[in-house]
């Protein structure tokens, strides 16, 4: 029995962009409102769910297919779900839209500069890409398709992380969902 408003929350950009950190920010927030949420994070599902999947586009492409399958069992379970990874094609976004009812997914375009995710590069991998020891690196030699229509877009250069998940509160609050 659903007793609050399914949703899918959608970040996308860049690694290193805030994206994971901003989600998690989000979900806590939801948590201690009491709401039921699961985190889908690209590296925790590639470690699993799709450990049998490379980085070449098609199995990018994928990776998202799996992912927005398992974000719409949970959604259809009544779950507020984060998901949060790269998904660096408009067409991948798309489909992972079109598998939902209508108003349950939105998209969160977290908006940072390449310059300042290689700065921040946690993992260093931005480093790694650069000298070629990391082929298809999203925003190095493989594209990131900019969302044409999303719901919300953050600035992470000018916004701090804090005032990002507020930004995203404030915006599930006007749907009745937090």
């Amino acid at each position: 029995m659903k007793t609050q408003k399914p949703a899918v929350l959608w970040f996308t950009g860049l690694s290193g962009s805030g994206k994971s950190t901003i989600a998690n920010l989000v979900e806590k927030r939801l948590h201690t409102a009491g709401k039921h949420t699961y985190m889908l994070d690209g590296d925790n599902v590639r470690h699993g769910l799709n450990k049998d999947l490379g980085f070449t586009e098609e199995d990018r492409v994928e990776n998202i297919r799996r992912v927005a399958e398992v974000a719409r069992l949970m959604a259809d379970a009544g779950l507020i779900v984060l998901v949060s990874f790269i998904s660096p094609f408009r067409s991948e976004r798309r489909m992972a839209r079109d598998l939902l009812d209508d108003g349950e997914f939105h998209e969160v375009f977290v908006d940072t500069p390449l310059e300042i995710c290689e700065q921040r590069d946690p993992k260093g991998l931005y480093k790694k890409a650069r000298s070629g020891d990391i082929k298809n690196f999203t925003g190095i030699d493989s594209p990131y398709e900019l969302p044409e229509s999303c719901e919300l877009t953050l600035k992470t250069a000018t916004m701090s992380a804090e005032d990002c998940a507020e930004a995203v509160m404030d915006y599930l609050d006007g749907l009745m969902i937090s």
